[in-house]
């Protein structure tokens, strides 16, 4: 196989697997900062209990992140060295920034975090969690600046010719804020909080169906379905707000999307479809006028197509088309899901499960976990994908950044390595985190009565 397919193989696997972790820390932080603050108000032992269980969880999920990110900056240097030395200068300070603004705050008061909840007072303590929240934000901001730049490039000059050409920051900030960044991160973001909801929906759900650590499941619950119903609604609008930058700075990336092969008036918006490259049309359910309306705010503003391109400047239109409509559908599902429950919290039934369909919702939520991340992973393959074949946008190809020395048998070699490894680690992660999940919470009044939370049932 071609080394340049299986470096990109490989990185994409690594990559995903270990985005599989961060959006759960970034979301669970979010709400551990709910949960604390809720205990400091009221003072009540469920919300310390609480705290306490999810941070455990946490604590698991953050050391996978760490581990199998690693990796991704080895591969770099070892798959991608012209790549890495065209945009070291732009990476490099991404990077620094990210370990010492994110990584050192994020890591600096983990332990306290984790192991000092009765070697601190409560503010102390809570003040730690809010640091750990905002570190792993600030990653997230870093990594996703440093990615954005690879798809919209801002605030740098291009020194040197051939292989040794490489981009130089002339406008840090213009770079920061470059035209993508923004709207990616906040939706990036958002992704993760939805992520950290349906974790604790989930598992708050399998301890109501086998009616264990009621107290702690319905209010942890109560809380992750706020959080979900916010997040799964700003989604909505910021996914709309980045299909109309993509429309704007990379449209063959938004063509393979909506399977746009002709520019004309009137682009319909297709719900589900099959693009046929072939015949260059695009089949399926479709909404007349609805793509110009949303990239353009005119339902007769044609939509630029893929024949506005070199075939050979095209991305992969049938994964990057299926992919995208893949996340579309899961986050609608989610907005769904989520608003749901508010309105079965609202009347009451939200924990009755003496009902037939109240019970299966809840066995929906059990499985719920798997859609955020589900989504998460198509939405990063869709803006990766479609990137293709630029590996910086319009300026550097794929193909032009691999390492010269590596062979396709060294990359094969350490992809299945890779493959292996990473299979026993999930298999620990799920092993751990099920026995935490079995052990449940600790007891937060073990001689004392009930109290419950200050949230209505």
């Amino acid at each position: 196989m071609d080394v340049e397919i299986l470096a990109r193989i490989q990185f994409a696997f690594t990559a995903a697997f270990h985005y599989l972790f961060p959006p759960l820390t970034i979301g669970l932080g979010v709400i551990l900062v709910i949960i604390e603050g809720i205990y400091l108000k009221t003072r009540i032992p469920l919300y310390r209990q609480m705290a306490k269980f999810w941070t455990r969880m946490f604590g698991l999920i953050f050391a996978l992140g760490v581990a199998s990110g690693i990796v991704l900056e080895f591969e770099f240097g070892t798959n991608w060295a012209t790549y890495s030395r065209y945009v070291g200068d732009v990476f490099g300070s991404a990077l620094a920034a990210e370990g010492i603004f994110a990584f050192f705050l994020e890591s600096g008061f983990l332990a306290l975090l984790l192991f000092g909840w009765d070697k601190v007072g409560p503010k102390m303590h809570f003040f730690a969690t809010c640091m750990v929240m905002l570190g792993s934000h600030f990653s997230a901001v870093w990594i996703v600046i440093a990615n954005s730049w690879m798809q919209t490039p801002a605030g740098f000059h291009v020194v040197g010719e051939g292989i040794n050409a490489r981009a130089e920051i002339v406008d840090f900030w213009a770079m920061v804020f470059n035209p993508s960044a923004m709207d990616r991160l906040f939706h990036v973001l958002v992704g993760c909080w939805q992520a950290g909801a349906f974790l604790v929906i989930s598992i708050s759900a399998y301890y109501l169906l086998r009616n264990r650590h009621i107290e702690f499941a319905q209010n942890s619950m109560r809380i992750a379905l706020c959080v979900a119903a916010v997040a799964s609604l700003l989604q909505l609008y910021s996914g709309s707000r980045s299909a109309e930058l993509v429309a704007e700075y990379q449209p063959a990336k938004l063509a393979a999307m909506e399977g746009v092969f002709e520019t004309k008036p009137r682009t319909p918006m297709v719900i589900m479809g099959w693009p046929d490259l072939e015949n260059r049309v695009t089949y399926g359910l479709k909404i007349p006028g609805m793509l110009s309306f949303l990239a353009h705010g005119d339902i007769e503003a044609p939509v630029t197509g893929l024949d506005q391109f070199d075939r050979a400047d095209w991305p992969p239109v049938q994964p990057v088309f299926q992919l995208y409509h893949l996340m579309i559908a899961i986050g609608m599902g989610l907005i769904g899901t989520a608003w749901l429950g508010i309105f079965l919290w609202w009347r009451g039934w939200l924990f009755d499960l003496s009902r037939p369909l109240i019970k299966f919702y809840h066995l929906l939520l059990v499985f719920s976990v798997l859609a955020p991340q589900i989504a998460n992973q198509a939405g990063w393959f869709t803006a990766e994908m479609g990137r293709q074949p630029w590996i910086v946008y319009n300026l550097l190809r794929t193909s032009e950044g691999l390492s010269r020395t590596v062979t396709a048998n060294h990359v094969l070699s350490s992809l299945i390595l890779f493959i292996f490894i990473y299979s026993l680690l999930f298999a620990l992660f799920v092993y751990l985190m099920n026995d935490k999940i079995q052990k449940g919470p600790e007891d937060p009044h073990p001689t004392g009565p009930k109290v419950v939370g200050p949230f209505p049932s």
